[in-house]
């Protein structure tokens, strides 16, 4: 991967990590399930006006849409303004990857490594230690709902994979067009009707514009920009060369979180997520294979000098390898 490359991955991690901030920000602004429906409205309409609709199964495209888009963001979005810290959140969510990995062996009977097993057996672990250490100091409904926004993200993730869509982006921009309505159904039922709608012209006074910056960097710099970079680098890469980028989330929620909006995490807290990250770059296989290149790098002899030519020609090959992999 270029230098290029890894700086438009640590981009995106940033901008989806600072998108738990824009969360909380919006919040005090919005009703939860008006703001997720917002967040996809103003997607849903230029989509359909300009974006050729993909060429999938429709099942599969109102999977994805009501996985991940009803389910992950109006449950996270819920959960946070019930109490969630939104830097805990972006750890807690990461759980939608041995969710992933459950759900395609109990539906799509994929197999199950060991390897895969173990990771999913230290993501539970954190999470269980995240629980505890919440269960003495709050209450654990907001940490149950994110939970479910990460089940919710899984089920989208086995829809698209099921789609097989041949422009990603385009299958991604079009799940947009799915979940306003359910979600604006849920905001009539659960928060009123005119709740949200009052809130929305309220946004546009002297003290709204917050709600309003937090709304456009929601929809376009975490929705937009986010995902089309990833998506133009899972285009030249392998997933496994770009998905572990996306373990900077977290730590980039949990620090702006810290450093914007003060929220301090225990140090139990801190623990388990490390443990939930550790568990899903297991389970993913980048562990493994980032221990595997650090034994077969090649070490400089102490003393300075020339490497045997044996050791030069071994490190030439792997940086021609890994040229070909980048």
């Amino acid at each position: 991967m270029t230098a290029r490359d890894r700086s438009l991955a640590v981009l995106v991690a940033v901008l989806w990590g600072l998108n738990f901030l824009a969360v909380r920000v919006g919040l005090d602004h919005f009703p939860p399930f008006f703001l997720a429906a917002l967040r996809y409205l103003v997607l849903a309409v230029p989509v359909i006006l300009f974006v050729p609709r993909p060429k999938v199964p429709l099942r599969w495209l109102l999977g994805y849409g009501l996985g991940f888009g009803v389910a992950q963001f109006g449950l996270l979005f819920l959960a946070i303004e019930q109490g969630m810290p939104s830097g805990l959140a972006s750890v807690v969510v990461q759980a939608s990857a041995p969710f992933t990995v459950l759900l395609g062996a109990l539906l799509l009977r994929e197999r199950v490594s060991g390897r895969q097993l173990a990771g999913i057996g230290m993501a539970v672990a954190g999470m269980v230690v995240i629980a505890v250490d919440r269960a003495r100091t709050a209450p654990l409904l907001p940490l149950v709902l994110t939970v479910l926004a990460a089940l919710g993200w899984a089920v989208g993730n086995l829809a698209s994979r099921q789609a097989k869509p041949e422009y990603p982006l385009r299958f991604a921009l079009w799940m947009a067009v799915i979940p306003p309505l359910p979600l604006l159904t849920l905001s009539a039922v659960m928060e009123g009707p005119a709740t949200g709608w009052r809130a929305l012209g309220s946004a546009f006074g002297p003290d709204g514009w917050p709600g309003l910056v937090a709304l456009v960097y929601i929809a376009v710099l975490g929705s937009v920009v986010g995902s089309g970079i990833w998506t133009a680098l899972l285009k030249r890469y392998p997933a496994g060369v770009v998905a572990p980028f996306s373990m900077l989330v977290p730590v980039v929620g949990l620090a702006g979180a810290w450093l914007a909006l003060d929220e301090r995490p225990t140090g139990w807290a801190v623990a388990g997520g490390a443990v939930v990250v550790a568990g899903v770059l297991l389970g993913t296989g980048w562990l493994p294979r980032f221990a595997r290149e650090r034994m077969a790098a090649p070490r400089v002899p102490e003393g300075g000098g020339e490497r045997p030519a044996d050791t030069q020609t071994a490190g030439s090959t792997g940086a021609s390898q890994e040229t070909k992999r980048s």
